[in-house]
């Protein structure tokens, strides 16, 4: 087999509710993940920031996203990328927020800012 497969870790088969971190990815992916999967607004990491870039790619809900000295919200059907080493967090908005998080790295390496 040419492809790698990874099931979910508490062995359901649905994509619900689903908040999980990949690291060292398999096929030499060069990528880590993070799963975030939320029906509560107020949710989101204080500010940090990577030497690698974080792509965001939203499913569902929202987020207000501090970047840098900008503040912006980020909905459904957006991607938004964080260069490397800009300052950056979020807030998930009312409805609840589902995404992937997608570094540039294949191990996590986060400078925690506050």
């Amino acid at each position: 087999m040419d492809a790698f497969v990874i099931d979910r870790a508490d062995g359901r088969d649905d994509g619900e509710d689903w908040a999980e971190d990949y690291e060292e990815l398999p096929g030499e992916a060069n990528i880590s993940i993070i799963l975030e999967s939320t029906s509560k607004a107020g949710v989101g990491p204080r500010l940090h920031r990577h030497p690698y870039a974080e792509t965001f790619l939203i499913r569902r809900g929202s987020a207000t996203f501090t970047v840098g000295s900008e503040e912006l919200e980020g909905h459904a059907g957006q991607v938004l990328v964080v260069p490397a080493l800009t300052p950056h967090k979020f807030s998930t908005g009312p409805d609840g927020y589902e995404a992937v998080h997608i570094h540039a790295n294949p191990r996590f390496v986060t400078e925690w800012l506050e």
